[in-house]
């Protein structure tokens, strides 16, 4: 199995020191017109050399500078000449690094902070108010800036809460510029990016689709390639960016394990098709899957099991293909295509700093013996930006615009076992939560709503003047921008009511519906 470099452009590099924000502050980099990349504190100078940077942003982190064990990063980074801001931990490792003194002052900032400017603000603050609300979290306090360093903000606990080095090109915030609730924090960054780092705005989806066509025309030659499609934004645009690379190379396999949600699979074999011309395969595999989940609860293992059968699905596929290759004469199948996300690879371990928060059955679960290289298009972008490059490929919005779903189905979607009965209680109860939010407008409005059934939850409920023992249901609607934070969402009251109503009038064996109000962190989007 290979793993493709995602581009050819020199990136931004964010330095992950543990934080949960890296890959949001990736994604502001991004939304400046600037390709990005994630790489761990542990990097050497020389191995971030070799990436070629543009530019280097230190993240933020939970530890203290001065912790020993704390998160630290080869000082010879800073003798590379390359553009470097701080944030947060970032900010605090760099003062320290470069000479300044860093100390727990007793005075901790966190959430809404009022900052004052400094003069003109310099590069980085450069044209913003004198003063504005930014978004604090630390208990350290940057004391003393390192020499040559002006203070170029503070706070009312915080005497030097920026700073910059305008001839060394090295800057730094206290704050968090990367969320929204830091009112210029973007224009922070792009301060940093194009007046301190004199980087372009110029990453955008055609650059990607170019770069991408490219270098799969290059990984494949004229070899066969198979694509995992499910249907789903992920699955359709990379199968349709592979196909505009290779065309007829490309055979999609949609593999129907019988963990779908209502309608499907009519979408994908007549609305997908037709917009975009692919060769499809359909395997009916819901039996198989189901054997395979009987009995089992564990969600790992059942991502696990799922991701084998898929995998199993597609090797069956393979042996007719390849057989039909021979008798042609044509080039063997070698390659598969999966809509692995970054998100993906950072919740699955990949991500420096993170935690195995869940395996993913595109990054994750895969069996030893996998006969197939791996051509993953869109593992470096967030969920946005794959929708904005299927919108250039063409592809219909009913499908670029759906709502995430997750690769292992309905089968995570039911705590407990999954079997045929309650899977047909699920997909009933999601098609009426989706169905009242479209007629409610509220499509655009939220990232994801996910329907669970505790399958091994029984509540008692009055039906039909009779005492009932059923079944809950939750709904789980969510607010984010690319799936590493979120909240959940208000939905009016009606909506939610209308949704109940139906689901527990018209469902059987369900008797209550209730509403999940966790916000992620703590709480993953999905339960399992």
């Amino acid at each position: 199995m290979t793993e493709q470099s995602e581009t050819q452009q020199r990136p931004a590099l964010v330095v992950d020191f543990g934080a949960q924000y890296a890959q949001l502050i990736a994604r502001r980099v991004r939304e400046a017109g600037v390709y990005s990349e994630i790489v761990p504190h542990t990097a050497t100078a020389a191995e971030i050399a070799e990436k070629n940077p543009v530019a280097i942003i230190l993240s933020g982190g939970p530890s203290s500078v001065y912790e020993e064990g704390a998160p630290r990063l080869d000082p010879a980074v800073f003798e590379l000449g390359v553009p470097t801001l701080g944030i947060c931990y970032g900010f605090q490792y760099m003062a320290q690094t470069l000479g300044g003194e860093v100390a727990n002052t007793g005075l901790r900032e966190y959430g809404a902070t009022d900052a004052v400017v400094s003069g003109d603000g310099g590069t980085l603050l450069g044209g913003q108010p004198a003063e504005q609300n930014v978004w604090m979290s630390h208990g350290d306090q940057v004391a003393t800036a390192p020499e040559g360093f002006e203070v170029l903000a503070t706070t009312s606990a915080t005497k030097v809460a920026a700073f910059a080095d305008e001839e060394r090109r090295f800057y730094g915030v206290q704050w968090h510029p990367e969320v929204k609730h830091s009112d210029h924090g973007q224009r922070v960054l792009e301060n940093f990016l194009h007046k301190g780092a004199g980087l372009a705005s110029d990453w955008n989806s055609d650059n990607v689709i170019a770069e991408q066509v490219e270098r799969i025309r290059e990984q494949v030659g004229d070899a066969r390639v198979i694509s995992a499609l499910s249907g789903g934004v992920d699955s359709a645009v990379s199968t349709a960016l592979v196909h505009k690379a290779i065309g007829d190379q490309l055979t999609a396999v949609f593999v129907d394990h019988g963990l779908l949600r209502k309608g499907e699979r009519e979408q994908v074999e007549k609305d997908y098709v037709e917009s975009t011309g692919v060769r499809l395969i359909t395997v009916d595999a819901a039996d198989t899957f189901l054997g395979h989940l009987e009995g089992v609860t564990d969600p790992e293992e059942k991502r696990k099991i799922i991701g084998r059968e898929f995998i199993r699905a597609f090797e069956k596929v393979q042996l007719d293909l390849v057989a039909e290759a021979k008798a042609d004469g044509g080039a063997p199948v070698k390659f598969l295509v999966q809509g692995t996300l970054y998100p993906d690879v950072v919740e699955s371990g990949g991500g420096a700093g993170t935690a195995n928060i869940k395996s993913h059955h595109n990054v994750g679960g895969l069996p030893d013996d996998l006969d197939f290289e791996l051509i993953e298009p869109l593992r470096a972008l967030f969920k946005d930006e794959v929708r904005a490059i299927g919108r250039e490929l063409g592809i219909p919005e009913a499908i670029v615009g759906r709502q995430p779903f997750p690769g292992p189905g309905l089968g995570i979607r039911i705590i407990g076992e999954v079997t045929k009965d309650r899977l047909e209680i699920l997909r009933e109860a999601d098609a009426i939560a989706r169905e009242e939010l479209t007629k409610a407008g509220l499509d655009q409005e939220i990232w994801q709503c996910p329907v669970v059934l505790l399958a091994d939850v029984r509540s008692v409920g009055v039906q039909g003047d009779g005492r009932t023992y059923g079944h809950p249901i939750v709904l789980r609607p969510v607010s984010s921008e690319d799936a590493m934070t979120a909240d959940w969402t208000r939905l009016p009251y009606d909506v939610l009511s209308k949704i109940s109503n139906r689901i527990t009038n018209s469902v059987r064996d369900v008797n209550r519906v209730v509403l999940d109000v966790t916000s992620k962190p703590p709480g993953t989007i999905e339960w399992e």
